[in-house]
């Protein structure tokens, strides 16, 4: 048995840890509640109309807040939070890994720099053994039911990729781990090879579709609403406004992906594509637009706008929720740095920048449309992923 260290307790780590039954891994979880997790973790897989379509249960030998207690001895560790703490855990569970082993170290995310930030604590910690990993897409669409007792599963992706490093331990992570979590159970949900993490950075999901759509309900409604009841749902009210936003957005993108192919003709950026290419890769199905693409997902269609009541008893969106703390920060500030780099305009990227740094009242971006890197908001430790918290200057220093 391979010891498999959970970190983190967010709705991926309630699906993940049931589908490892029954596989090579004794499975422990690093945790800030290790008193509110069973020792079994209960699964259910619907389809989009609430019919149960498999029950799965995995089995925990360890729930503890203290790294000293599951590090030492873990073969694998893999991220189950979010984006924004991936820094932060890193640098606490970093001393304690073994280093006379190899030790595979991944995330079911890899927006914000991933392999960056490992590359920071294997410096600072002088650990030489590390085998990383992170997924392009989250692999399936995870709810959780109870904390720390079951979760939800729509299924799978039709198909995913990971970036893995050293390439030529690929094989051995996708026999041992990618294969179990996915197509074991679903029969889909197989998993590429991605030559390079900086195609995961500039992935075109979450850190397009959370930022333009939370805009565009800004725009549409104001600032806050009076009732929690009239509260818009995120996905099924998914309008031209959104599509507009989000359209701009992953062009943006686009603009800043294509400069960087061009500028690197050999290296292979084969998942490195724009939203609807991105989505037909993973569901295997073309949608004739953005709003279609979103409107027709039927399991995103009851996930709810991420508000909290304000002073004044109104409701408004949380500044503090993922959207913002990943997905801005982790994300679009990422886009927007190595857009400056390569002198390529974003309009629409400026637009929701600026945007959201009246929300949280902070400084992101000036009038002339540049980060403000020396000011207090982002110069604030483990705020921002920015490639200048790692010393990079140039483009070329983030291409691994």
């Amino acid at each position: 048995m391979k010891q498999l260290v959970v970190c983190g307790g967010g709705n991926s780590a309630h699906t993940l840890i049931p589908l490892l039954n029954d596989s090579i891994f004794n499975v422990s979880i690093y945790t800030s509640r290790p008193e509110q997790w069973a020792n079994t973790i209960e699964l259910e897989w619907q389809n989009p109309s609430g019919e149960v379509m498999g029950r799965y249960s995995g089995k925990l030998s360890k729930a503890s807040s203290n790294p000293q207690e599951l590090f030492p001895n873990a073969d694998y560790v893999v991220f189950c939070m979010p984006v924004h703490k991936y820094r932060v855990a890193l640098y606490e569970i970093a001393p304690y890994l073994n280093r006379d082993k190899p030790i595979v170290l991944g995330t079911v995310y890899g927006q914000g720099g991933w392999n960056w930030m490992v590359d920071e604590v294997c410096k600072k910690f002088n650990l030489n053994n590390i085998i990383s990993f992170s997924f392009g897409l989250i692999p399936w669409v995870s709810r959780m039911l109870e904390y720390g007792h079951k979760g939800l599963t729509y299924g799978c992706m039709s198909e995913n990729y990971a970036a893995v490093y050293p390439h030529r331990y690929f094989e051995q992570i996708n026999n041992e781990f990618f294969n179990q979590i996915c197509y074991r159970w679903f029969g889909k949900g197989k998993v590429d090879q991605s030559d390079n993490f900086i195609s995961l950075t500039l992935s075109v999901d979450n850190q397009i579709i959370h930022t333009a759509r939370c805009y565009a309900l800004h725009k549409q409604y104001g600032r806050t609403w009076s009732r929690l009841e009239d509260v818009p749902l995120f996905y099924r009210t998914f309008d031209d406004t959104a599509a507009h936003l989000m359209h701009g957005l992953d062009y943006d993108y686009s603009k800043i992906r294509e400069t960087i192919k061009l500028l690197y003709p050999n290296k292979n950026f084969k998942h490195m594509v724009d939203y609807l290419t991105l989505e037909y890769f993973s569901h295997k199905y073309w949608s004739k637009d953005i709003k279609d693409s979103i409107l027709s997902s039927q399991t995103l269609h009851s996930i709810k706008t991420p508000v909290v009541a304000n002073a004044q008893g109104s409701w408004e969106i949380d500044e503090n929720h993922r959207f913002f703390l990943d997905d801005i920060y982790y994300g679009n500030c990422i886009a927007k740095w190595m857009a400056e780099q390569l002198n390529i305009e974003t309009p629409t990227l400026d637009e929701i920048l600026r945007w959201a740094q009246s929300v949280r009242g902070e400084l992101i971006i000036d009038d002339k449309n540049h980060l403000i890197l020396n000011s207090p908001d982002l110069a604030t430790s483990f705020k921002h992923g920015i490639p200048t918290v790692y010393g990079f200057k140039t483009i070329l220093d983030c291409i691994d």
